[in-house]
């Protein structure tokens, strides 16, 4: 019986252990955007994901016809401030008046992976935040 007992709590202690560890699990803001961004953005930041021609495979919804932005471009990225960036991605494209297949991250990535992510974009276009 001590045993069963002693066997349980290090079972319990474990899996806390794990699960608290599983919250320290840092991703890199370039993996964030390939897993959260490509899809539209494309790998590479110039607005070529698989999703940004959707009429292509036969999908003609008008809130699939904007373009997503291409994150390399200086001449657009400079539009932007790093506030306007950091909504953009926690609100979603609704929130700052663009697509609304964007979604909110806000809830998704933390602040400091939202800064990150910013800073990964201000990287893309080689440009500087404002």
């Amino acid at each position: 019986m001590a045993k069963k007992i002693l066997l349980v709590a290090f079972f319990s202690i474990g899996v806390m252990a794990f699960a608290a560890k599983g919250t320290a699990f840092a991703v890199s803001a370039e993996e964030n955007y390939k897993f959260y961004c490509a899809q539209c953005h494309g790998m590479d930041g110039k607005g070529e994901g698989a999703n940004a021609k959707p009429k292509v495979v036969g999908i003609d919804l008008p809130e699939m016809s904007v373009t997503p932005r291409n994150h390399t471009s200086p001449e657009d990225m400079n539009k932007l401030t790093d506030i306007d960036i950091e909504n953009a991605i926690s609100g979603g494209g609704a929130s700052v008046s663009k697509s609304t297949i964007m979604p909110p991250f806000g809830k998704t990535l933390t602040e400091a992976e939202i800064k990150d992510l910013t800073a990964y974009l201000r990287k893309l276009c080689k440009c500087k935040g404002k």
